[in-house]
């Protein structure tokens, strides 16, 4: 059977009375049964026009889980934030940012998903409803695993909360693959500062990408640049990036994209990259 209902208290409903496959986008959903027969039920989200968009509350942002990349790419967002324009710009093609969603990116749990990164750098925290009630999750407590979250089956992703940061902070995402577009990640890398009005960094948030089950912070190297100035963001990332421990979160695999040793090198060269590109 499938379902689209214009209300979010319909659609908790219908997902408490049985288990149907949520569709948002339906980008991942659909491709990956072509040539086969659905049988299972469908409860399709898209004609919830209240999961849908931008807005700002009390000390955050609240981004509708409907949100697509496209909103994203053309949403007029402070440079704390550049980070996650910068992901929504690399998520496949303009058909596909103009369908898929931030709330199915999430759901979907893909380790390579490139909107885990930034969202994380930038402190994120998804809401998630159900009859029962609504309650928050910090995005790394969300994340479980490849195609894992801690979603219960009665509940649904309606929001991402992201913190409201100083005027002078800034974000960066920069992803590697074997082409410019439409590719998946060998690795790809969030960071986010925030600075002080001597120009010291008072917030660091760096993320990493297609080198674990999920994507990680790195919580070692953002500790390593508490307090660091703005110019010597990269040089000290760098310095802070010869010792193992820093990178101890990430668990790389080798695989067709390339080699667990390569995708370490490359996190650190891409780490380094992103904070220069911040101090310019």
């Amino acid at each position: 059977m499938y379902g689209r209902p214009d209300d979010l208290g319909k659609a908790l409903e219908r997902l408490a009375a049985g288990r149907p496959a949520v569709v948002a986008g339906g980008t991942d959903f659909y491709p990956a049964r072509i040539g086969r027969a659905i049988e299972t039920d469908v409860l399709d989200l898209s004609g919830i026009a209240s999961l849908r968009g931008i807005g700002t509350e009390p000390g955050q942002w609240r981004i509708g889980a409907l949100t697509t990349w496209t909103d994203l790419v053309r949403a007029d967002l402070p440079p704390a934030l550049d980070a996650l324009a910068q992901a929504a710009i690399e998520v496949g093609g303009p058909q596909v940012q103009n369908r898929g969603t931030l709330g199915g990116n999430l759901c979907n749990a893909s380790p390579a998903a490139d909107g885990v990164p930034a969202l994380l750098a930038l402190d994120a925290r998804v809401e998630l409803a159900s009859l029962r009630g609504t309650r928050t999750l910090a995005l790394a407590e969300f994340m479980l695993g490849a195609r894992r979250t801690a979603l219960a089956p009665d509940e649904l992703l309606v929001a991402v909360l992201l913190p409201r940061q100083g005027p002078a902070a800034r974000s960066r995402f920069l992803k590697l693959g074997h082409r410019r577009y439409l590719v998946i990640s060998i690795a790809m890398v969030a960071v986010s500062v925030d600075l002080d009005e001597a120009g010291r960094a008072t917030r660091v948030g760096a993320a990493v990408g297609s080198c674990s089950a999920a994507a990680r912070r790195l919580p070692a190297l953002e500790a390593a640049l508490a307090g660091v100035p703005r110019a010597a963001l990269a040089e000290t990332a760098w310095q802070a990036l010869r010792d193992p421990a820093v990178l101890a979160p990430l668990a790389p695999i080798d695989d067709v994209r390339g080699t667990a040793a390569y995708r370490m090198d490359a996190v650190a060269t891409l780490l380094r990259r992103a904070f220069g590109d911040l101090a310019s």
